[in-house]
């Protein structure tokens, strides 16, 4: 059984998949653009404590950029459940392929899980807070 608002015609089949690419694309250069690029660590010259690689300002513009992305997606009517997994997974693959070049250790791996898990999960919240609110107040067709 399938539903949708009435006066409403879903979307061609099309529109999923190059919505699917182009939400995939522009998650992994998120994060090239804003976070793959860095690897140097700050070191505080007072308590020489170090922190990094990535700065605040790095993280919140990502974030963001994510956000926009997945609710502009949502909102060009790219289904939930093909923006949230493009997003989720394209984002952790870039992720994972920084991770490992640079990891001695292999922890890596419990990171890319937890990246996982973490985008799986707010991806999801998100994509229900948006057609929840795009239930409540429908746009003409």
């Amino acid at each position: 059984m399938t539903t949708q608002l009435a006066g409403r015609p879903r979307p061609p089949a099309w529109v999923q998949v190059l919505g699917g690419l182009a939400v995939a694309a522009l998650s992994a250069g998120s994060w090239w653009a804003w976070m793959g690029w860095d690897h140097e660590y700050q070191i505080d010259p007072r308590t020489q404590l170090a922190s990094g690689p990535y700065q605040a300002w790095q993280v919140v513009g990502c974030v963001g950029s994510l956000l926009v992305l997945l609710v502009v997606a949502l909102l060009l009517r790219v289904r939930w459940f093909v923006a949230s997994p493009a997003m989720t997974v394209a984002f952790t693959a870039a992720w994972t392929v920084t991770a490992a070049s640079t990891d001695e250790t292999g922890l890596y791996g419990v990171g890319m899980i937890l990246l996982l898990i973490g985008l799986t999960a707010a991806t999801t919240l998100l994509s229900m807070i948006v057609l929840g609110l795009r239930r409540l107040h429908p746009t003409e067709a």
